[in-house]
């Protein structure tokens, strides 16, 4: 990994694990529920950008290496099966549309 993004991605990682803290103690604590789920999302949101720096260390690294090593159909394949679980580019799951029939 380069050294830069292993930099920005622990410190995210370690503000998101600082933040998911507090918001442990927020519902503790019983905090009104809005206040609690814009804690989340913000919590949510630092992993969204960790992830996507781990996307571009990939991109910048093994990508880029596999396919001038002719072996771009193997690494196109691993970085589909990757991102079947990155919520960003594969769009909401059915949590939400559970959430959404709720309202």
């Amino acid at each position: 990994m380069k050294t830069e993004h292993q930099r920005s991605i622990l410190n995210r990682l370690k503000t998101a694990r600082g933040h998911l803290d507090a918001v442990v103690r927020m519902v503790e604590e019983d905090a009104y529920c809005p206040e609690v789920m814009k804690q989340l999302s913000a919590v949510q949101g630092s992993l969204e950008r960790a992830s996507r720096i781990v996307l571009r260390n990939h991109l910048e690294t093994c990508v880029a290496a596999a396919m001038v090593a002719g072996r771009t159909d193997e690494i196109v394949d691993e970085l589909m099966e990757a991102l079947r679980y990155d919520r960003i580019t594969t769009g909401p799951g059915p949590e939400l549309a559970l959430a959404e029939e709720l309202q």
